[in-house]
C-alpha cells in the first residue's frame, strides 16, 4: 500500500513539473538573459520554463509582471497584473459581476492586447472589445 501511494505521489509531482518548471538562471540560454537584461538591467528576476519558451517573472513599477521569450531571445509577450476594475468595460460586461480573483493585461509581440481574468479558478482571455479568445 505504501508503494502505491509513493508511486501516486511521484506521478502527481511529475505532471505538475511538466507544466511549468522553475529554472536556475544558469539553465536559461544566454540570448534570453541578454534580451531581458537589455530591457530591465539590474532587475531581480525568477525564471520558469514553459514548453519551449522561457518566462521571466519580476516586479515592474510595483506590479507583478512576466515576459515570455523564445529560446532565441525574442520577446513574445508581456503580462502585467492589473486590478479587476482596470479591465475594459466590455470585458466586465461579459463577466456580469462574476468574482474576479486576478486580472492581467497581456501584450503580444505584434502589439495585440488581450485581457485575462481568473474566475472560479479558470483563466478567461478576452480582446479589448470583450470577445472571448481561445
Amino acid at each position: 500500500m505504501k508503494t502505491f501511494f509513493g508511486i501516486l505521489l511521484l506521478a502527481t509531482g511529475t505532471v505538475s513539473l511538466a507544466q511549468a518548471q522553475k529554472l536556475n538562471a544558469t539553465k536559461v540560454p544566454a540570448e534570453v538573459k541578454a534580451a531581458f537584461a537589455k530591457l530591465h538591467a539590474g532587475t531581480k528576476v525568477s525564471w520558469e520554463r514553459e514548453k519551449h519558451d522561457y518566462e521571466a517573472g519580476f516586479t515592474l513599477n510595483g506590479k507583478e509582471t512576466s515576459e515570455v521569450y523564445s529560446a532565441k531571445g525574442l520577446l513574445l509577450e508581456t503580462e502585467v497584473e492589473i486590478k479587476s476594475t482596470e479591465l475594459p468595460a466590455a470585458v466586465l460586461a461579459k463577466l456580469k459581476g462574476a468574482k474576479i480573483t486576478e486580472a492581467a493585461k497581456i501584450t503580444k509581440a505584434d502589439r495585440t492586447i488581450y485581457y485575462e481574468a481568473e474566475v472560479k479558478g479558470k483563466d478567461l482571455l478576452f480582446d479589448p472589445n470583450g470577445n472571448p479568445v481561445k
